[in-house]
């Protein structure tokens, strides 16, 4: 029997149906299977290249500064819209980095994450029946709370043969007039794709030209292999049209920290400030104060970027030998590869969960597809190994589990 309540969640929930699909999350699935390739193969190591999170905890400058501001008693309070000690080391960061010019009082706010940063954008913005224009495959959240609040979402698809950027020029009229807010995310994550300054003047033009806000995500930014890291502010109109989410979490190894920057047009920020400090308390100043330490070492984010390079290129390297297609992508930790369709002689797959599910089960390898935009499996290199020698024999294990298999593209 349904309890009283069941009628009364709110249909943005799924209402009075809340709590009854059977659907399951993909990432539950993979999940369940892992466990279930674990307790059928207790002596196959799970090689798990589905974590999206850092392997390392914070550096040591980073955690003795943390210790040290946990026991100072003006740091026991609540932070609100954060302490300006962060504010200007994030300004720091921009102007040594990308040489982006930031006022740190009224253009940048901290957030407690980019997730929180990305839910509470479209509450700047979005009344019922705006657009919020998002790319797929990519970080749901923006879309989510789009829709919470009556919004509709429309999906832009990151394909190949676009060079994984987004069509602006291709949507309807009715979606370009009711559109107030353009989600992007580059390095983009899961297709590893870089901005270039060229694409970013195409959005700023679209952007003024048809009244958008553009909320850009650089959780990934300090990633980029190709060329130097490259922010949206450097570019030329970018503070007129929106604002830029920063991370601690990637670059710096502060995952679970959950703390971030928002900065850009001041307008923006303060809107967004309006906003946050009807949604939270801020993060623990002790927090923002072991930052300013990450900022101000840029070590951190190089030695992570080579790190992470050099276990793309042996990814990359093993792949290409088991016939996979897929290149050193432009940023991020992740390697998005096309799915095979089929293995030679054996069975079909229709699309990329059917190939994560198969790699778990016959071989406990664990992978994250996606199918939003064509079939494709997401590696990341985020995997545990505490030196090089184990990189290589991770790499080895891997082709000796797959060697054997035949598959089609």
């Amino acid at each position: 029997m349904d309890p009283y309540f069941q009628s009364l969640f709110a249909e943005r929930i799924g209402g009075a149906n809340y709590g009854k699909s059977t659907e399951i999350y993909k990432f539950e699935k993979i999940k369940r299977a892992k466990r279930q390739a674990v307790a059928d193969f207790p002596d196959r190591p799970l090689l798990d290249f589905g974590i999206g999170e850092n392997d390392a905890i914070a550096a040591d400058n980073i955690r003795a500064r943390m210790s040290h501001e946990i026991n100072l008693p003006e740091n026991r309070g609540y932070a609100d819209n954060g302490c300006l000690e962060f504010k200007e080391a994030a300004a720091r960061f921009m102007k040594a980095t990308f040489n982006v010019e930031l006022d740190p009082l009224t253009e940048i706010n901290h957030s407690i994450g980019t997730k929180s940063a990305l839910a509470m954008a479209p509450y700047l913005f979005i009344n019922p029946g705006d657009v919020t224009l998002m790319t797929v495959p990519g970080y749901p959240v923006a879309g989510t709370h789009t829709k919470y609040l009556g919004g509709i979402v429309h999906r832009l698809p990151l394909l190949r043969e676009n060079n994984f950027y987004p069509d602006l020029n291709g949507l309807p009229d009715d979606i370009k007039q009711r559109a107030k807010l353009l989600v992007l995310n580059y390095p983009n994550s899961p297709t590893g794709q870089l901005a270039t300054v060229s694409f970013y003047e195409s959005v700023i033009e679209f952007a003024k030209k048809n009244n958008i806000v553009v909320v850009q995500d650089a959780a990934h930014v300090m990633y980029s292999y190709r060329e130097k890291p490259l922010s949206f502010m450097q570019v030329p109109g970018a503070k007129d049209v929106g604002i830029e989410v920063h991370s601690m979490s990637k670059g710096w190894d502060m995952i679970g920290w959950r703390l971030g920057w928002v900065c850009g047009n001041a307008k923006i920020v303060r809107a967004f400030a309006d906003v946050k400090d009807n949604y939270d308390s801020g993060q623990f100043l002790a927090t923002q104060k072991a930052a300013i330490t990450a900022l101000d070492d840029a070590s951190i984010p190089k030695n992570n970027r080579d790190k992470y390079e050099r276990r793309l290129q042996k990814l990359v390297a093993t792949l290409q030998e088991l016939g996979f297609e897929c290149e050193l992508p432009g940023g991020t930790y992740f390697l998005y590869a096309k799915a095979p369709k089929a293995i030679e002689g054996g069975q079909t797959f229709n699309n990329a969960e059917e190939v994560s599910q198969y790699l778990i089960r016959e071989h406990s390898i664990c992978t994250v597809p996606w199918d939003d935009a064509g079939a494709y499996l997401r590696f990341s290199v985020t995997y545990v190994a505490n030196d090089e020698t184990a990189e290589d024999d991770l790499m080895t294990t891997l082709a000796e589990r797959l060697d054997a298999v035949d598959f089609v593209f």
